[in-house]
């Protein structure tokens, strides 16, 4: 084992390297051996849609930071991966692929479509899998699953014929949303609601058989083609005696009625309303209660049908442009007020969604929601942050019935089948004949699942159900899901209920959400707004190293966080100084051979330091458990950046270079037992550095690598109160020195006597700490006096705790001199700072300027006013002195 590092570390000459030594050693093999205690987490499955974002990063970065961090506390642990076919939006990827080449998928017929389907699945299956290499995710990538493969789909029709077979799904015609790009029904939760400006348009109806009309309003004038009644409130005073009449459809010529329903609000436009029971979904449940017809005015394509009569053929958009023409030349409308409303659009293409009366399938929700909300409000699965729960809850307590069947190709195919004779069969097995007539002349149904409903089943389907499996009685219920807020709906709440259904158990205990990451400006990242970050780009310039611990240390539970290159450069930064401060400790590790025990008589810099990172064990792991990662992460930085790097480094310096060889020989072992310890809480966030540090390092006992060494553990014996409380009176001791030399601009390599004034206690500490006080704060000799001494005169003073810190500055400055410097500087600072304030003062100027002109002068004048008040201080201190 060779201990000499490269002088530059180098990712891209280690990261492939060390993910290639960790899949051939099958560190990520869940071992499931009875009786270990388990952690296992199903992975998010990416959609085979094309390449990994940087949401895709964070989230798989914190399910490897956990995961690795469980496996080495030595849980049997199942990280299980797999990929999602993402119904409609892999569909219209490979249809736009199509209309390069001037095809359709219709041009092709469903078995060819479906052939182009699974090709450009593989294609990017493999991109996604290198992705993730790259990234260093450590996913069992033995039992990896697809939601299309062989038993996720059986555990697919399983559910559904289940279902069904309990009157759990049903089909029928209904209202659905519908996306006319896509040419399929959409859930809700798959319909985006944006406020946008629109017009509503009063339209009077005239009265059949009575004098005079009712006035109704609408935002879409094109669908009162489908009218087929106007309707009030029974308790509206104004139309009481018209209940029961009729009125004649302008532009159509048709007679219908009046009607009264307690859902038409009075106060709203006349009081009226227009029904159309097949293009609004209140109207539709209105029309079931009058028995109403249902006129299906819009097909779905956007054109409108024959039912349009002369606007027939007319795309939707321009239907209402031409009726409101028509109603104008009548004399049917009345006029045209502008208005704001919500409007629905399709998720995947933002398409204007259409309410559609159509045939779909449907799973009853309510039976299916009230366990999922009681084991929640029951605290058996907990999100984390909590507010997300809130979120939760009101979703399936105010669920609808969820339309499962989509209009497209590339899916689970709902195994229904259909006879000539009407009979419908639905059956876990293909059916040779229909069991009414005996035909074997059937009919599948040609619509496919929602891609949701696959996913819904991830947590169980993946281990082997509907079989039980070994996996699935050893990894199910997994552990933790960590997912982003804005699926809570779509996927954590079906997991939850499919899981509570079919397996009588709760899917994992907790739900760790996380925001998304936005763009420096707080932008959400899209391809229209050309401000996507490729994860890919980062790690090549970078390391995944850098990018994981950007991300983690970015984010704070369930927020959203902004990437910005200025923070990944400090993470590449932090690689360097882990590289750098490794390097030096194994060029002192020449033939030092490691022992599982710490030496006695250990000085107080040792004591202080294994202290130090007994302490951060603790916290590390207080927080990783809180699944505050970021925090964990930043613990983890400080402690190797600050306490050492930055300090105990420094000082092992004394004894790895002082003359007594068991001074040596204690700092070298105390060098070797931090690093490698601190290596290990390093290893979940960084694990490509930490695991090429490790291998160089030597090191007793058989764990072939870091990836499974052991966790640390917080351990009484490290703890040291005395060796902490001393050595920070030290290290404050130095901060002061160094401030009161900064304070008159000494540099480094300039010497100058400080005093130091202690209590009698404190005597013997600083006296032994004095060579390393004098090292580090670039100071001449330190002399230490009691407190009850003499106060040196002429002499900058502070405080370090009990400490009176004199940096005497005779033969150091020239007061006078300094005294003219710090005025013609206070004088600059004053001119520059009243230039800035006049302008804000401008009127003119704080109108016309642009608002980021506008902040960087109120920086600029808080800036100078900050220096300003520092140098009125100083002077004033100053002057004292040259009183003295």
């Amino acid at each position: 084992m060779s201990i000499d590092l490269p002088t530059v570390y180098e990712p891209e000459k280690v990261e492939d390297r060390i993910y290639q030594f960790w899949l051939d050693g099958d560190f990520f093999q869940g071992r499931r051996k009875l009786g270990e205690k388990t952690y296992s987490v199903v992975i998010p499955p990416p959609n085979v849609t094309g390449s990994l974002h940087m949401g895709h990063a964070l989230n798989n970065t914190i399910q490897d930071v956990l995961v690795r961090w469980r496996r080495m506390q030595g849980f049997d642990t199942l990280w299980l991966p797999g990929t999602d076919h993402a119904g409609i939006a892999t569909q219209n990827k490979v249809e736009e692929h199509l209309a390069e080449e001037g095809l359709s998928r219709h041009d092709l017929g469903r078995e060819k479509f479906l052939e182009r389907s699974w090709s450009w699945k593989e294609e990017y299956h493999a991109r996604i899998l290198k992705q993730l290499y790259k990234l260093g995710v450590s996913c069992d990538w033995s039992r990896e699953r697809f939601t299309l493969d062989e038993g996720c789909s059986r555990a697919v029709r399983e559910v559904f014929v289940s279902l069904y077979e309990r009157g759990l799904i049903y089909r029928g015609n209904y209202m659905i949303n519908w996306c006319t790009r896509c040419h399929t029904a959409i859930s809700d939760i798959e319909v985006e609601h944006e406020e946008k400006p629109s017009m509503l348009a009063h339209i009077s109806y005239p009265g059949v058989g009575w004098e005079g009309s009712i006035v109704v309003a609408t935002t879409r004038p094109e669908t009162m083609l489908g009218d087929t009644a106007v309707a009030v409130n029974p308790g509206d005073d104004r139309y009481r005696n018209l209940i029961g009449l009729k009125v004649l459809l302008p532009l159509m010529n048709r007679e219908i009625p009046i009607i009264a329903d307690e859902y038409v609000d009075p106060a709203f436009g006349s009081g009226a309303v227009k029904i159309t029971p097949a293009h609004d979904p209140n109207d539709f449940e209105i029309g079931k209660r009058h028995d109403l017809d249902v006129i299906v005015a819009i097909g779905d394509d956007g054109l409108m049908t024959g039912e349009a009569g002369p606007y027939a053929g007319l795309d939707r958009y321009a239907a209402r442009r031409a009726v409101l023409d028509d109603l104008k030349r009548d004399g049917f409308l009345q006029n045209i007020e502008d208005y704001t409303h919500s409007v629905g659009q399709c998720q995947r293409c933002g398409t204007e969604i259409e309410p559609f009366f159509s045939l779909q399938w449907f799973v009853r929700m309510q039976p299916l929601a009230e366990p999922a909300i009681r084991v929640v409000t029951g605290n058996r699965i907990k999100f984390v942050p909590e507010r997300f729960t809130r979120a939760y809850l009101h979703w399936m307590e105010n669920i609808r019935d969820w339309c499962i069947s989509r209009q497209i190709w590339w899916g689970h195919r709902i195994p229904a089948w259909y006879c000539s004779c009407g009979e419908m069969i639905v059956a876990r097995e293909e059916p040779s004949s229909c069991p009414a007539c005996g035909k074997a002349e059937l009919e599948q149904d040609p619509d496919v699942l929602d891609t949701w409903f696959s996913s819904a089943l991830w947590p169980f389907s993946t281990l082997g159900w509907p079989e039980q499996t070994p996996d699935l009685q050893h990894y199910f219920p997994t552990s933790v899901l960590v997912t982003g807020y804005d699926i809570i709906t779509f996927w954590v709440a079906r997991m939850i209920f499919m899981s509570l259904d079919f397996m009588g158990d709760i899917p994992f205990s907790h739900v760790s959400v996380h925001g998304l990451v936005r763009d420096a400006q707080g932008r959400k990242m899209s391809k229209s707004l050309g401000n996507g970050v490729d994860p890919l780009e980062v790690i090549d310039q970078f390391g995944a190293d850098t990018l994981r611990f950007t991300l983690i240390t970015g984010q704070a539970p369930g927020s959203d966080q902004r990437f910005r290159h200025e923070n990944v450069e400090a993470s590449r930064n932090f690689s360097n100084k882990i590289w750098n401060a490794s390097r030096y400790v194994l060029m002192n590790l020449e033939e030092y051979q490691p022992s599982e025990t710490l030496p006695s008589g250990l000085e107080r810099r040792d004591r202080w330091i294994l202290d130090r990172y007994n302490a951060v064990v603790a916290r590390t792991t207080e927080l990783l458990e809180a699944y505050e990662l970021g925090e964990a992460a930043r613990a983890v930085y400080e402690f190797i950046w600050g306490d050492f790097c930055d300090w105990y480094i420094e000082l092992s310096k004394l004894g790895l270079y002082g003359e007594l060889k068991e001074v040596r020989e204690r700092s070298r072992s105390v060098l070797c037992f931090v690093l490698e310890r601190t290596l290990r809480l390093l290893h979940p966030f960084m694990p490509f550095i930490s695991e090429e540090i490790w291998q160089h390092l030597p090191r007793s006992g058989d764990v072939p690598g870091l990836v499974v060494a052991p966790w640390p553990r917080f351990t009484d014996e490290l703890v040291d109160e005395n060796a902490r409380l001393e050595m920070e009176l030290v290290m404050e001791v130095i901060h002061v020195i160094r401030n009161l030399r900064q304070e008159i601009g000494l540099p480094r390599g300039s010497s100058s006597p400080v005093i130091l004034r202690a209590p009698q206690k404190l005597q013997a500490v600083l006296k032994e700490e004095k060579p390393f006080m004098e090292k580090l704060s670039w100071a001449g000799e330190i002399t230490l006096r009691d407190e009850a001494g003499e106060k040196p005169g002429q002499a900058l003073s502070a405080l370090a705790g009990a400490v009176e810190v004199y940096l005497p500055l005779q033969g150091v400055i020239d007061l006078e001199q300094e005294c003219a410097r710090l005025q013609k500087e206070f004088q600059d600072v004053e001119k520059e700072r009243k230039k800035t304030l006049a302008k804000l003062d401008n009127e003119q100027f704080m109108q016309r300027a642009p608002r980021e002109v506008v902040e960087k002068e109120r920086r600029k004048q808080e800036e100078y006013s900050q220096k300003r008040d520092k140098l009125l201080v100083r002077l004033a201190e100053l002057e004292k002195l040259r009183e003295c």
